[in-house]
């Protein structure tokens, strides 16, 4: 029974990828308007009822790791290390992810600048990553032992996922997100 549920899950993963493949393909060949969930699921080779089955809206297909990113960002605090502050493991978490990448992968270049000049898919993206904000924003009061709803929490969560944007475009990705957590982690002082 194992063996079937390893498939089935197997296959599950596989059909996703194929979607969410043929999508950025499709999308970056003739234009994200011009492109129907129709083309996606036949480019896939699955039923436009499968496609819905795995993402919930034509905008979802080209953010395939977003349940991933989520959980990971909320693992990052929960599985922290003994000692290691929030921040920190953030920090480290982010920078071993690749939230910073960007410079030196083509695809991933092609799909940022697909997000940036597609307003639906730009709307998308920043309620995506809201959510995922909240997300984490829980699971720093967790760990801290603050009520939900912390501002304090909300303001660290909100201030660690503004530095993956903050980054793109610096020489050094990874410098860049270790100074901006220093700077999150000791705090601004006095500045002019």
């Amino acid at each position: 029974m194992t063996e079937t549920v390893g498939r089935r899950e197997r296959k599950k993963a596989q059909t996703r990828k194929a979607l969410a493949d043929s999508a950025l393909r499709l999308f970056l060949e003739h234009g994200y308007d011009k492109v129907g969930v129709r083309d996606v699921a036949e480019a896939a080779d699955v039923s436009v009822t499968t496609l819905f089955k795995h993402f919930p809206s034509k905008e979802a297909l080209i953010f395939d790791e977003d349940e991933d990113i989520e959980a990971s960002l909320v693992a990052a605090v929960r599985d922290r290390a003994p000692g290691r502050s929030v921040l920190r493991a953030l920090c480290e978490h982010l920078v071993a992810r690749g939230a910073t990448r960007g410079t030196d992968d083509p695809e991933f270049l092609a799909h940022i600048a697909l997000v940036r000049r597609t307003p639906e898919l730009q709307e998308y993206w920043d309620r995506m990553w809201r959510r995922h904000e909240s997300a984490l924003a829980a699971a720093i009061a967790e760990a801290a032992g603050a009520p939900e709803g912390d501002l304090r929490s909300a303001a660290m969560a909100r201030f660690a996922m503004d530095t993956t944007s903050l980054t793109r475009g610096q020489a050094d990705q990874r410098q860049a997100m270790r100074d901006l957590f220093d700077l999150l982690e000791k705090g601004f002082g006095d500045t002019p």
